[in-house]
């Protein structure tokens, strides 16, 4: 069931109190490296000035949850649509915040097309650490979001919520593999069989994979060898105040063997 009383819904749009203060985001790219090309732009809440975003995350309580998660939805748009971004945009959410997905989005939409930003190449993605007790009501938002034409995307699979159990109910666009597999997964026969196996398992669903946390080559090669294309972490590049990252920026390797 929804966390919020659907009866609150519509005052919740409308009566909300504006928030107390302020936040920007950063970029950090989500690189193709088969068609050597920035694939997506993940927008990271920092502080206004570029402030970590333990700084923002810090005052966001049961109050204020909700005029956060739209907030940071119509923000995200605004400053990606300024830069001219041409990639992608991923959006974190926060599911805890929505009542009804499909009354919850509208002003996201309005945002988009005021902006002039396109619905498709909007990703909805899961907080990181978000803590969701009722896997088939985060199925149910998403799947109203994939209906409407964003593209879904689950973080940190293989750890918390976002397992085997969701993918039964819902099959997102796409999952983020937990860093946790991936750091050192060179060295680490345990890790390529896990990730060989989740490969090969979204395949079968049509489920693009992304691998998240990559620092160094060896770990970009190990996963380019076991069918990985959509690869992001600080080897590619580091988020960006308030910029996007252009392929010309990074020196994207060549995956070949």
């Amino acid at each position: 069931m929804p966390p919020t009383d659907l009866r609150a819904g519509c005052s919740l749009c409308r009566d909300a109190d504006p928030l107390q203060f302020d936040f920007s985001y950063a970029f950090q790219p989500i690189v193709d490296v088969q068609a050597r090309r920035v694939f997506a732009h993940e927008a990271l809440v920092r502080g206004p000035a570029g402030e970590p975003a333990s700084s923002v995350l810090s005052r966001v309580t049961a109050d204020n949850r909700y005029s956060f998660d739209q907030a940071c939805r119509e923000k995200a748009i605004r400053i990606a649509a300024s830069l001219n971004l041409e990639s992608h945009l991923s959006i974190n959410f926060l599911p805890n915040a929505i009542y009804r997905p499909e009354v919850c989005i509208r002003s996201t939409l309005q945002a988009a097309a005021r902006h002039g930003f396109p619905v498709e190449r909007i990703i909805f993605e899961t907080v990181e650490g978000e803590q969701v007790s009722d896997g088939k009501w985060l199925a149910e938002i998403l799947s109203e979001y994939k209906r409407i034409g964003f593209k879904t995307a689950i973080d940190d699979f293989g750890a918390g919520f976002a397992g085997l159990n969701l993918l039964a109910d819902f099959q997102p666009d796409m999952v983020k593999l937990d860093m946790a597999l991936i750091r050192g997964i060179d060295h680490s026969p345990a890790r390529r069989a896990i990730v060989a196996g989740v490969v090969s398992m979204c395949g079968q669903l049509a489920i693009e994979v992304i691998a998240e946390g990559i620092e160094t080559r060896d770990e970009a090669q190990c996963l380019s060898d076991l069918g990985i294309r959509l690869m992001q972490g600080y080897w590619f590049g580091r988020p960006q105040f308030e910029r996007a990252v252009r392929e010309a920026d990074i020196a994207l390797p060549d995956m070949g063997r």
